[in-house]
């Protein structure tokens, strides 16, 4: 028997979730349908290694969405009403290097700038200057995150307008290495703005990733990074006892293996176990661009095969969460509290050198470790007294030695933890109480939107931004040619990380149905 809803939803990462919840905030009938037995794609905590020991998965920090109007403005009672909380570490961003030394990155920019002095007092004045420029472009950023996007072409024809657009136009072609080498001289301050870029999964000498530094920078100062009580999944969690608190369901164990079509509109979707859930409205799907087509019947040939044709990144990550008897104790001191903390080589060029590894397919000459210690800030999580670790590595998806990874992930893992101990003082087999590893064939099977072990869907690059995010025709979360289907994930705009975009989708939507959403949100 076909079931009925308004809106149908396929995934519950939080995007999906987001544009869901809206739906269902403005009257409508919402389903949700997740094929894993638990919820939040990206966004989901669980306890993976031992009992009572609560992991991110994946996404670990909410950086972004804090500038959304969902949290700004609170628009569908998140923080209010459904319990949503946020702690905000005065340092956001920390990198240690081998040798001892460390720069912090602060939401206070004169810390930051007394931590970059340490090196180079003309580095200092340097970054005064970029972290000024950077929040006045902040507004701007924000202003294009969180709605359709523009078009491309109209963006580039109006920054050409003034000597201001056109100088924002150079800077956002060039590398994040070509910037940081014309602002600053010392190679560890190059080198700690430098991982930004790799946060993104690409090298620092990719061309247009510069503008992530500016970015990066306005965000860690205006909002910082929010680390949310009780771990990643609390936004799933909230998400979701609002739809139903409006009376939508969310249901798992759904594997959504077709999307019906009729007369050029989306009008159901199909289970892998046959049984079929109506869309009297529309269907909003986390479907990736590289299996659009294989899903959504009536597809046009040309939207399926430019879809099919996306780059994903080169580089994927493995992922190593641990349970741990007692707080890690970093060698370079006590004081190091981050987030988001970078484990870094003494030489500039040793990170970019294994960023060039993994543009061939090899592993890294040297690890791109990356450490989170959020009981630090959220000790909710462990019970009292111990603590959780979540690192992770960058490594391609197919192996270079012809391997699987399901044999060769937990000698992975040891070599990152050999890699860790240089930095940690008590980082041993007394400490760790229990381990789990994600390699990037295992990141894949979690969440079919990280293709390939890429988090982001799809690559980061230029050509796959903004109104051409994954493709110029699939750029508006909607499918050419299959009227009532709505789309989100990583790979549409404005990318990979926890930005919140399905609220763009659900504006979209409410654009083509005649909703207000002013009026739905109370403004």
């Amino acid at each position: 028997m076909t079931q009925v809803s308004d809106i149908v939803a396929v995934g519950s990462g939080h995007n999906g979730l987001i544009a869901a919840a809206y739906c269902a905030k403005a009257g409508k009938k919402v389903t949700v349908l997740e094929r894993n037995s638990w919820f939040g794609g990206g966004c989901v905590s669980r306890e993976l290694t031992v009992p009572g020991f609560m992991h991110d998965q994946h996404s670990m920090s909410h950086i972004f969405i804090q500038a959304n109007p969902l949290l700004k403005n609170d628009e569908l009672g998140l923080l209010s009403k459904y319990g949503l909380k946020y702690e905000y570490p005065d340092s956001p961003m920390y990198s240690v290097f081998e040798d001892g030394t460390t720069i912090g990155q602060y939401r206070d920019r004169n810390r930051t700038a007394a931590d970059i002095a340490k090196f180079s007092q003309k580095d200092a004045a340097a970054y005064l200057k970029l972290a000024e420029k950077a929040a006045e472009l902040l507004p701007m950023f924000v202003s294009q995150l969180f709605v359709p996007p523009m078009p491309n072409g109209a963006v580039n024809a109006m920054m050409d307008q003034s000597r201001e657009g056109r100088e924002l136009g150079r800077l956002m072609q060039m590398s994040s290495h070509d910037l940081l080498c014309d602002t600053f001289e010392h190679e560890k301050v190059r080198m700690h703005f430098a991982r930004v870029a790799g946060e993104a999964l690409v090298s620092p000498d990719e061309k247009a990733t510069a503008i992530g530094i500016f970015v990066f920078v306005g965000f860690m100062e205006a909002t910082g990074i929010g680390v949310p009580v009780g771990g990643s999944g609390q936004l799933t969690r909230a998400l979701i006892d609002c739809i139903r608190d409006h009376g939508g369901e969310v249901l798992s164990d759904i594997d959504v293996v077709k999307v019906r079509t009729v007369n050029g509109r989306a009008t159901s979707v199909v289970a892998a176990d046959g049984r079929e859930w109506s869309a009297r409205e529309a269907v909003i799907g986390a479907f990736h661009p590289h299996v659009l087509g294989d899903i959504v019947e009536g597809v046009d040939p040309y939207v399926d095969r430019t879809a099919k044709e996306t780059h994903v990144s080169q580089v994927a990550c493995i992922t190593l969460h641990a349970s741990l008897n007692e707080p890690l104790r970093f060698r370079a001191g006590a004081d190091i509290r981050g987030a988001m903390i970078e484990l870094l080589p003494n030489d500039y060029n040793t990170l970019r050198k294994s960023f060039d590894c993994l543009r061939y397919g090899e592993f890294t000459s040297h690890p791109l470790i990356g450490v989170g210690m959020l009981t630090q800030f959220d000790p909710s999580r462990v019970p009292p007294g111990k603590a959780i670790l979540h690192s992770w590595d960058y490594a391609p998806y197919d192996r270079p030695d012809g391997k699987s990874w399901d044999d060769t992930k937990e000698e992975y893992g040891q070599r990152m933890i050999a890699y860790m101990q240089k930095y940690f003082e008590n980082l041993n087999d007394d400490t760790i109480l229990g381990i789990h590893i994600d390699s990037p064939v295992d990141m894949y099977r979690t969440s079919p939107s990280f293709y390939r072990g890429d988090l982001h869907g799809i690559a980061e690059n230029s050509y796959q931004r903004g109104s051409w995010r994954p493709t110029a025709e699939l750029g508006n979360y909607t499918v050419p040619g299959v009227e009532g289907l709505y789309l989100v994930g990583p790979f549409q705009a404005p990318g990979g990380g926890v930005y919140g975009a399905g609220r763009a989708t659900a504006i979209k939507m409410f654009d083509d149905m005649g909703i207000d959403m002013d009026k739905v949100v109370g403004r």
